[in-house]
């Protein structure tokens, strides 16, 4: 039998079908907000690969529902719901504040939330945050990355800390302003903010209706339920789990100039079943990086609870009572820490986040085969990379940043890793670019996009395959930035797993294919093309474990080869994908995995 939580315990005039339904209502409620945003924002990453996120808090910053939303966005929101609490203690209805400050909550600078506070019979009793990925916020390069940024004033970007930007529902102009100067595509981020505010004031009209139906005190009791029930959920869960201690080293590439090195990234993870917790410690970490790689404290936190989530069997709900079972220690001055003003944060929703969800993974894959997941693919290929210039079509300037590729998912104790999967950010949330509407917005080709066969880490489940994209400039110079990592340090496998394809990405000419380096800041001629290769998953398992049919259904989707079929799983195929004969065969099969009858 669960022990409830206080919340839940005390609650005891909560009627649990009207918790269910308005616990649904706020979860509805938060999806026609991102919905709204999505349908009438103007950059092609917000309205068509969804790089934005929304949530709904309590007044006191309590997280209640990110439905629809990117876990590496809104898991941290509380953070900026307090900090305006701190900046603002005289909130007022018709209040709506921008808030990007990677120290004081947010993950970087390009995911600016449109915060409002919802006042319900005069009482602040709701906070909505609304977060998207502006294609520019003023950096001193076309790009909302900068690895190479020295710290916050090379990086030059625009922040906001509980900036208010309206009072009585009305623009503050002076911000617009100075927003609309500072910002290459200032239509562009005009229109994406009145999408954001939009959403938020929609979210704010349902939530006052919700509490006009209901009455808001029972709102609030039943939700306070929620939060209980998610911490016994996330208890029962851990108490399900071996109890153990863990630590597994990642290492991010080595990126020249700016990271010659490498970084290792270390987690500590412990479970804990007597006392339901689960404790990452990320305090043997190094300092922070003269460079725009450190992690904020948000993402650092972000890393660790998604890395514990993801390997949590069970389902749980995503709230802040859940997040109470998940204790992270983190060190101050650190790259994967708490930053030090002014060390950039630039890159924080990426790269290093990645590492170090994946060495939450592997911590846990150390506890048994059965537990954790293999790494996943690395993002921030040239798939990923921002484009800038000038559209000859339309003479005005554009920024975009490309979802037109995605990583390989990884491989886990159950399952093989999703194609569509994406870096670990934004797992399962973000969509590919459509193409076609790509084209039509910015002056760009995409010649192919395309899975590498046997490019996923072979296991008893295998991780999803890489990909293959080739694109340049249609009309005129196309600036392009890239930091990709695994190009160097592959994702790795798990309890006998494969690692999945190393990444790459070349430059195309006249004068033949030549590689380029993982950080590019570059300008492509029209006429060139880049071909970015994006990693594959790795594996869960030893290769020859996985069931024949598997593998023969791989070759006939394209994502295996009949060689490696044969060379690293150990399974003969005879007969012809063309003719649809290709089947397994037995009796090779066996002896290839030394394998009697009776053992098949």
């Amino acid at each position: 039998m669960l022990q409830q939580p206080d919340a839940t315990r005390d609650a005891q005039d909560v009627d649990r079908v009207l918790a269910a339904v308005i616990v649904n209502r706020v979860r509805s409620i938060n999806r026609e907000m991102n919905d709204a945003l999505m349908r009438s924002a103007r950059s092609a990453l917000i309205a068509i690969a969804r790089d934005f996120s929304g949530g709904i808090l309590t007044a006191e910053g309590s997280l209640l529902s990110v439905a629809n939303s990117l876990p590496g966005h809104m898991l941290g929101s509380g953070r900026q719901a307090r900090s305006l609490l701190e900046h603002h203690p005289d909130l007022r209805e018709g209040d709506a504040f921008l808030h990007n400050d990677p120290y004081e909550g947010g993950t970087h600078a390009a995911d600016v939330v449109v915060m409002v506070p919802v006042f319900v019979d005069g009482a602040h009793r709701f906070t909505v945050a609304v977060l998207a990925h502006q294609a520019d916020i003023g950096n001193s390069v076309p790009s909302t990355y900068m690895p190479a940024a020295r710290d916050v004033y090379n990086e030059g970007a625009l922040i906001f800390t509980a900036t208010q930007i309206q009072r009585g529902y009305e623009d503050i102009d002076d911000v617009i302003r100075m927003c609309r100067k500072r910002i290459r595509v200032p239509d562009q981020w005009y229109g994406d903010y009145l999408a954001q505010v939009g959403a938020a004031r929609l979210a704010e009209r349902r939530l006052k209706e919700l509490c006009a139906k209901y009455g808001v005190d029972t709102v609030l009791r039943h939700l306070a339920w929620w939060t209980g029930y998610g911490e016994s959920m996330m208890a029962d869960a851990i108490r399900r789990l071996p109890a153990g201690v863990a630590e597994c080293d990642v290492w991010h590439d080595p990126l020249d100039p700016v990271l010659p090195d490498g970084f290792r990234v270390r987690a500590r993870v412990e479970v804990d079943p007597a006392a339901a917790m689960v404790r990452v410690d990320l305090t043997d970490n190094g300092d922070c990086l003269d460079c725009g790689l450190n992690l904020s404290e948000t993402t650092s936190r972000i890393g660790a609870v998604q890395g514990v989530l993801n390997c949590i069997p069970e389902r749980v709900p995503i709230n802040e009572g859940s997040f109470r079972r998940i204790e992270v220690e983190l060190r101050d001055g650190s790259a994967v820490g708490r930053p030090t003003f002014p060390h950039s944060c630039s890159v924080s929703t990426t790269n290093l986040l990645c590492r170090l969800t994946i060495a939450v993974h592997g911590a846990f894959a150390k506890l048994g085969d059965g537990h954790g997941l293999a790494q996943s693919g690395l993002g921030m290929s040239a798939a990923w990379g921002v484009i800038a210039g000038q559209d000859p079509r339309f003479g005005r300037p554009y920024v975009n940043q490309l979802f037109t590729g995605f990583a390989g998912g990884p491989a886990t104790p159950h399952a093989d890793g999703w194609v569509n999967s994406g870096a670990t950010g934004g797992h399962a949330m973000l969509l590919r670019d459509s193409v076609e509407v790509l084209e039509s917005k910015y002056p760009i080709h995409v010649d192919a996009v395309r899975i590498v066969p046997g490019s996923g880490g072979a296991g008893r489940f295998r991780g999803a395959p890489g990909e293959e994209v080739i694109l340049g400039p249609r009309f005129a110079p196309m600036d392009l930035a890239v930091m990709a990592d695994g190009q160097v340090n592959p994702p790795a496998g798990v309890h006998g797993g494969h690692a999945g394809v190393p990444g790459a990405t070349y430059l195309l000419s006249d004068g033949g294919e030549r590689p380029l380096p993982g950080v590019i800041q570059t300008v492509i001629q029209p006429g060139e093309r880049v071909r970015s290769i994006d990693n594959g998953g790795g594996g869960y398992g030893p290769p020859h474990e996985r069931d024949p049919e598997r593998v023969l259904q791989d070759v006939l989707r394209g994502f295996e080869t009949v060689e490696r079929a044969r060379s690293v799983y150990g399974v003969a195929l005879v007969g012809f994908v063309a003719d649809e004969t290709l089947a397994v065969d037995v009796e090779e099969t066996r002896r290839l995995r030394g394998t009697g009858e009776d053992d098949q």
